[in-house]
């Protein structure tokens, strides 16, 4: 194999930039997402997700050019550290400095243009270094930023580099949450390269570009297009900034312009009003149109820059008492939350695993989705978009806040990174502002009964909710609580949701939303009672669930953080959960906790060190648990049926019960071929009770049909009477 050392490798990459920079300028446009570069008209972006080296340690003088990083490990972004250690259940994964380097090299077909380096997502304080000078440093794991590197890259080879820092810092949230914080350059990098007269690329790492909606009806939507243009020539310059607005099969609609005068090194705000008769609505689930708004800035008689946008029109409200509207229609908003890390990679996942997780929320019938408790990857909401899932999206302000002004000061940043960076994405209805901040006394005892205890915690919300209505007055401002709904913090945001766990958590005792699962109707009625006047959802509920760890029927775990999570508990939680919670229309929202299995270092209970299995997936997303058919049969039409405790073998033979869930009127049992009758259902669970399993094999088939197509569910299950009605299996 021909090794290529340095001074080949410089020359091989310098080759195939000029290269692909000439492509560029004739206009050609390469489609890759990561990796490659790309042109939309004049504006150039070149991945850079290749080709870095890495090592999980503090290095002096890393980031010099000179540096030698040859026994450094070549990695590939998306990239994460903690990939392995950080799900565990140690409670000791790497929480320090990692420094990535590579070469870049700038084509001098590239002279003349600005130059900035966008990074995705980096956990979570990033300080970039470009040719051994500092470029910038940002805060925060979850959103993006971009810093102007035009003096420090030079044409020819450049070195970047990257200093990476997870360690507990009580200035950057999340200072303490239930969830494994990831470090790394987890998500992916580019290079931008933009003519004089652009878009701007530095409104907090925004797209530079803002569709308000103001009114939004089905004879018309009335916008308010801001665009913010940046001059970096030594000129003032008469900028027009043209709007086109192109339908989904690409035919242009309606085209809006307006000129302006931009000083020289200044950004100025470009306001144009719009308006569009008889518009496609963005109408959910059902019809997820988007229209495309595609921004021009022109410099005389040439095309300077270039942005696209999605443009999703609706509207949208909440109501104390009828709950969730989309486009002045009831519209019922069911879900899940989702964490973004997957086993074995973390945060580092792909496009295609951001796909997989969207398909598989989609597949249970989902109308919503609550992103917790960060900002997600851009490619997720783009899928939310474009299959018209309503999200709740959520600023990374959780559990613990601490009192200093430079805790502060981040958290207001990351919310307004939130909203400037994914201001655009029609499936956002919502912001939420913080999840389950709670009351710590002075030996560092969490009460979830009572809200923070100091009154620079509920300023810091109010600064909140006021920084989301000016960047935003058009959505929705909410949060994730779990403290008594009388407290003050509850009543600042617009709506509110309550993390609430009825057949999980029973202690303390009297505490709001903790109980037996069959206090769930109460516990909402008296919530209903306690806040009329609010608008209220479920914003987390579930149980955990093992895949190999049964019992029927299922009791209540006496420790539900301990070992024992029989799969079948998770089952009577959600049916008594869903049962309540479908009853009470005035819930504007409900979203199960958890979509999926996530990573949680600290936890040790389950069957799974590290791992809260509170997900209806597993957390390798291979195994759909029984919960997640009770809800595709409460909230799909497509014809299923599901047996449930299907991994629970081998069994004990002689009386039991089984259960199947459908969303068919009825269902036909067959035991070794011989029917156990039909049942019908409203709830959709269908329960066969004081079934004789024989010992051997049970076979045991599901059939059901509806609108004439018919569809049917099969296990076989070894059965003896020395089975344990407690079983811990080692399979799937």
């Amino acid at each position: 194999m021909h090794r290529i050392n340095r001074v080949d490798r410089r020359d091989l990459f310098r080759t195939i930039a000029v290269a692909m920079v000439a492509m560029v300028l004739m206009g050609c446009e390469l489609h890759s997402p990561r990796g490659e570069m790309r042109a939309s008209g004049p504006r150039v972006e070149v991945g850079l997700d290749d080709s870095w080296k890495f090592v999980r340690q503090d290095v002096a003088g890393a980031e010099a050019v000179r540096f030698d990083d040859g026994a450094w490990q070549d990695v590939k972004l998306p990239h994460t550290w903690n990939a392995k250690d950080g799900e565990d259940g140690g409670k000791n994964y790497y929480r320090r400095v990692g420094w990535y380097r590579r070469h870049l090299v700038v084509d001098r077909a590239l002279a003349g243009r600005s130059l900035f380096l966008y990074f995705d997502g980096v956990g979570a304080v990033a300080d970039v270094f470009v040719n051994g000078q500092r470029a910038g440093t940002h805060r925060g794991y979850f959103a993006g930023f971009c810093f102007d590197v035009t003096k420090l890259l030079k044409a020819g080879d450049n070195v970047i580099a990257v200093k990476v820092n997870n360690s507990d810092d009580l200035h950057v949230p999340p200072v303490s949450a239930d969830f494994t914080f990831f470090g790394g350059i987890y998500r992916g990098v580019r290079l931008l390269a933009l003519n004089d007269v652009s878009v701007t690329p530095l409104d907090d790492g925004g797209p530079g570009v803002y569709l308000k909606q103001v009114h939004v009806t089905s004879d018309r939507a009335d916008l308010e297009i801001t665009t913010k243009v940046r001059n970096a020539s030594p000129s003032a310059k008469n900028a027009t900034v043209r709007c086109v607005i192109t339908a989904q099969n690409g035919k242009p609609v309606a085209e809006f312009t307006a000129k302006k005068e931009i000083p020289a090194g200044a950004t100025v705000n470009v306001v144009q009003n719009a308006t569009l008769d008889h518009p496609h609505l963005w109408n959910g689930r059902p019809d997820p149109y988007c229209y495309r708004a595609t921004v021009d800035v022109i410099d005389g008689a040439k095309v300077t820059d270039e942005v696209a946008q999605p443009l999703g029109l609706r509207s949208f409200s909440v109501d104390p008492d009828k709950g969730f509207f989309l486009n002045g229609k009831s519209y019922a908003l069911h879900g899940v939350n989702r964490h973004q890390d997957r086993i074995d990679k973390g945060w580092a996942i792909s496009p295609a695993d951001h796909e997989q997780d969207y398909k598989l929320i989609e597949e249970m019938g989902c109308t919503a989705v609550r992103l917790a408790h960060y900002q997600h990857a851009q490619e997720f909401y783009n899928l939310c978009d474009r299959g018209g899932m309503v999200v709740w999206a959520e600023a990374c302000l959780v559990n613990t806040m601490d009192p200093s002004p430079a805790f502060a000061d981040t958290v207001r940043q990351q919310l307004t990174e939130l909203i400037k960076q994914n201001f655009n994405h029609p499936s956002i209805c919502f912001w939420s502002l913080f999840n389950e901040l709670h009351y710590v006394d002075e030996n560092g005892k969490q009460d979830y009964t009572r809200e923070p205890g100091d009154a620079a915690s509920r300023d810091l919300v109010v600064q909140l909710n006021q920084i989301a209505k000016k960047l935003d007055p058009t959505r929705i401002t909410t949060a994730g609580t779990c403290v008594a709904p009388q407290e003050p913090i509850n009543s600042i945001t617009d709506a509110i949701g309550f993390n609430w766990y009825y057949g999980w958590y029973i202690k303390p005792a009297g505490a709001w939303g903790k109980g037996p699962p069959s206090e769930w109707g109460k516990g909402l009625d008296d919530l209903h009672r306690a806040l009329p006047t609010r608008c209220i959802a479920i914003s987390e509920y579930g149980a955990g669930a093992s895949i190999r760890e049964h019992e029927v029927p299922a009791t209540q775990p006496t420790n539900p953080g301990g070992k024992w999570h029989p799969e079948e508990w998770q089952c009577v939680v959600h049916e008594a959960a869903w049962k309540a919670m479908s009853a009470r229309p005035w819930l504007w929202g409900t979203f199960v906790w958890n979509v999926f299995d996530f990573a949680a270092d600290q936890r040790k209970e389950g069957d799974t060190p590290g791992r809260n299995d509170k997900g209806l997936v597993t957390y390798d997303r291979k195994t759909k648990k029984d919960a997640f058919y009770f809800y595709q049969a409460n909230w799909t039409t497509s014809p299923m049926v599901h047996i449930t405790s299907r991994r629970f073998d081998p069994r004990p033979s002689g009386a039991t019960e089984l259960k199947v869930y459908s969303n068919c009127p009825e269902v036909e049992l067959f035991l070794n071929g011989k029917s156990l009758g039909k049942k019908s259902a409203a709830d959709h669970v269908f329960v066969w009770r004081d079934v004789n399993l024989p010992e051997g094999k049970a076979r045991v088939e599901a059939r059901a049909q509806t609108s004439g197509h018919g569809v049917s569910d099969g296990v076989v299950w070894m059965c003896s009477p020395t089975a344990s009605s407690k079983l811990v299996s080692i399979g799937n």
